[in-house]
């Protein structure tokens, strides 16, 4: 049987466009490596702080971002140095003594640790505190860093909104 002229250009058509797409990786090579050199150039190096779900840190207007150091984290419960705990808040809290000894312990001993860095030199320190605790127990904690070469104390806040005034 003869097939008609509409027919045969019907069947050419669909043979020429059976056959599956070819999909060209080299522009999509090209669009994720532009990506990626992007996203490297861009990333922001800002130092971190830990996350503890137990301290809730106190606003502030501080413009600096801080940087990689030491840091103690002073919960409503606990006082952790670099994830070790040290002591509990409410003993520090209760104690004569003006400084936490188990802290200078702990301090002189990284800073005995420590590579590349003169004996003499002033090390910072960075306190993560929550806005609950006591001025009392920070109080002792920066005096006991001060028997330490950690003598460059600094609190960690969180930055207040633009629009926030108080």
């Amino acid at each position: 049987m003869k097939k008609s002229s509409r027919a045969r250009r019907m069947a050419r058509h669909h043979r020429k466009h059976k056959a599956v797409a070819a999909l060209n990786l080299t522009s999509l090579m090209d669009i994720f490596t532009i990506l990626l050199i992007f996203l490297l150039v861009n990333n922001n190096n800002a130092a971190k702080l830990p996350d503890n779900k137990d301290i809730q840190l106190p606003e502030s207007i501080a413009q600096e971002l801080p940087e990689d150091v030491l840091t103690i984290q002073v919960s409503p419960r606990d006082i952790i140095v670099e994830g070790q705990k040290i002591a509990d808040t409410d003993s520090v809290r209760n104690q004569e003594e003006r400084t936490v000894a188990a802290l200078v312990e702990e301090l002189n001993y990284r800073a005995a640790q420590a590579l590349n860095v003169a004996p003499e030199e002033e090390r910072p320190i960075m306190i993560l505190a929550d806005r609950d605790v006591p001025y009392l127990v920070i109080k002792k904690l920066m005096r006991s860093c001060m028997e330490t070469p950690y003598t460059q104390v600094a609190f960690a806040v969180l930055k207040k909104p633009e629009g926030e005034a108080e």
